[in-house]
């Protein structure tokens, strides 16, 4: 329900929630999959309930033509061996679908992107990249609770990435856009 008392907004950055509407009920995870993974978890043991983790945040483009907001479908963990620890007996979950999304896939790992060879391989399966997405879908399929990726393309995976500080505000302002416009930033 877009105006739940339960949801609780999750970004890994102030700067990137800069806009998030002023009730909404908001947890600054820090970055990286450990980090957000310990802060979300805290926060779920421990905090009020939550019904619904929406995570927004930025994020970098493997193909040319994204831009905007995506709400993903799926997220995966790039940097993890899944298939070799499944293989030597150790099975291992390494991607989430998540109902209602875009159809977009979503990688996370604790790698930045910044280089054109890494994104074109990350390209042959995801759509988009950030650090903490995969972490937080881990952690509220744990605990049971629904979530909703949005990431806006905040660069495109290359040496450019490096100027994330220069488009984080706008990122922001039209995440901002999006909770207000749907309700989820609503208490």
């Amino acid at each position: 329900m877009p105006d739940d008392p339960e949801v609780l907004i999750v970004s890994a950055t102030a700067s990137e929630a800069r806009y998030v509407p002023a009730d909404a009920r908001l947890l600054i995870c820090g970055i990286g999959k450990a980090t957000a993974a310990m802060t979300l978890t805290r926060e779920l043991a421990s905090g009020p309930p939550v019904s619904r983790v929406v995570n927004i945040g930025t994020a970098g483009a493997l193909h040319g033509h994204h831009a905007g907001l995506y709400l993903p479908s799926a997220v995966l963990e790039h940097d993890i061996s899944s298939a070799a620890l499944t293989a030597m007996g150790y099975p291992l979950v390494d991607r989430w679908e998540l109902p209602g999304g875009d159809a977009t896939v979503l990688a996370s790992g604790d790698t930045f992107v910044a280089d054109e060879a890494h994104r074109d391989r990350l390209a042959q399966t995801a759509d988009l990249v950030d650090m903490e997405g995969a972490a937080i879908a881990r952690v509220c399929a744990e605990f049971g609770v629904a979530l909703r990726l949005a990431k806006v393309v905040s660069d495109y995976a290359d040496d450019g990435a490096m100027d994330w500080p220069a488009a984080v505000d706008a990122a922001a302002r039209t995440l901002g856009d999006w909770l207000t416009a749907t309700g989820l930033g609503a208490r």
